[in-house]
């Protein structure tokens, strides 16, 4: 449990040093050039690591039970929340809603926090999940500080419908990575 707290703090912290210690980021930024962004990214890789191999280490300790039909809303929330994340690479007026969100991807990443929160009830879960939503609503609070680096206006995507169908193509893939894990995000229908 140590090592999945440890990565969320480092997580948060490497996320978060950009607008709440600017001058630090910008010092580091003189002394290592382009160097910085790469130590960035290998800090950022090092505290997921952290985070899986925490969660899948943690024993299990039971906090609550959710219903089983919080397993439909989670799947919900999950096409809401990958739509909303994928809309960042969406020139502006090209998604069909939420095209006009401050920040898509981190609104998108809250949702996906929640809807995890959702449906797992064990301590581990709640600390990842709760401690990314967390950092997600930090990010967006602290966010507003500094100008965006997300120019929309020269994203990819520029068909709604090319936008729905990559949205489809990565829940596939997410359901299929899920399923690898033993994990199965879609409940057998109870009637």
């Amino acid at each position: 449990m140590l090592t999945l707290v440890a990565g969320l703090i480092l997580w948060t912290a490497a996320h978060l040093l950009r607008s709440c210690a600017p001058d630090f980021r910008a010092s580091l930024q003189n002394k290592l050039g382009n160097g910085a962004k790469g130590l960035m990214a290998v800090i950022i890789l090092i505290s997921l690591a952290m985070m899986i191999i925490g969660y899948r280490s943690a024993s299990f300790v039971h906090i609550w039970s959710p219903p089983f039909w919080l397993v439909y809303v989670n799947n919900a929330l999950m096409i809401v929340a990958l739509y909303m994340y994928m809309t960042t690479a969406t020139k502006p007026g090209t998604a069909f809603v939420f095209g006009n969100l401050n920040n898509p991807q981190l609104t998108g990443f809250k949702v996906w926090a929640l809807a995890h929160l959702l449906v797992n009830g064990d301590l581990a879960s709640i600390l990842l999940f709760g401690g990314l939503l967390v950092w997600a609503v930090l990010q967006i609070i602290t966010s507003r500080r500094v100008e965006s680096l997300v120019n929309r206006d020269s994203a990819p995507i520029s068909s709604p419908w090319i936008h729905l169908a990559l949205i489809v193509a990565i829940l596939i893939g997410i359901t299929l990575v899920h399923n690898w894990l033993g994990v199965y995000p879609f409940a057998a229908w109870v009637f």
